[in-house]
């Protein structure tokens, strides 16, 4: 393993570079001394560090929600590890070769061995000097029903109707939250509906949950 070539593409050096090499080495290589543990502490550090900045920057709780959404998921962690080339440095079983979800962990594994080796600070310095956002459509309807769910709310339900003219149709789907209803048309029910959940699911986070 170059230790000194994986360093300068993570832009960090390490004190103890054992921590670099478990935070490389999959189960399937070492069952017992392996990255799996790192991947864990590694998955809540960058929950916590992407949330602190745009807790930071104001942003609201459904905001911070889509920023994890867009930088922390499989396919956003996939593609940096690829930029720094962790794929090609996992210590892995020879027949270990569909394992997707290793590629996204490395970082992850990688993310929490500089946390060990450095602080928080170098961990949060790599994080935020490496992690790209993968654009993605927030689901608004997933959302709104969690977070009434969170709140020991029943799922919401949805009111379809048809208006406009046979010639020019035009669907509107309206959500009743607390009493308040939120309508939204569009050209099918479907972006309709997403619409609706997206003012329901944009109130609901302004809105203090005491007495509600």
């Amino acid at each position: 393993m170059d230790f000194e070539s994986i360093e300068r593409r993570l832009g960090y050096r390490f004190k103890d570079r054992g921590k670099l090499r478990l935070a490389l080495t999959l189960s399937s290589y070492d069952g017992e001394r392996n990255n799996e543990s790192l991947e864990c502490l590694g998955d809540a550090l960058l929950t916590f560090i992407v949330a602190e900045k745009y807790f930071n920057e104001g942003l609201s709780e459904g905001e911070i929600s889509q920023k994890k959404q867009e930088y922390l998921s499989d396919n956003a962690l996939a593609l940096v590890s690829d930029r720094l080339k962790l794929d090609e440095e996992l210590l892995k079983d020879k027949g270990d070769t569909h394992n997707k979800k290793a590629i996204p962990s490395a970082y992850e594994a990688v993310t929490a061995a500089i946390y060990l080796d450095g602080g928080l600070r170098a961990a949060r310095k790599f994080a935020l000097s490496t992690l790209s956002p993968l654009k993605v459509s927030f689901n608004y309807i997933s959302a709104l029903q969690e977070e009434l769910q969170a709140r020991g709310k029943r799922p919401p339900e949805y009111v379809k109707e048809q208006i406009g003219t046979p010639q020019q149709p035009v669907m509107r789907v309206t959500v009743n939250v607390y009493g308040k209803e939120f309508s939204a048309e569009g050209g099918n029910f479907a972006k309709a509906k997403k619409l609706a959940a997206k003012a329901a699911y944009e109130y609901l986070m302004q809105t203090a949950t005491d007495g509600k």
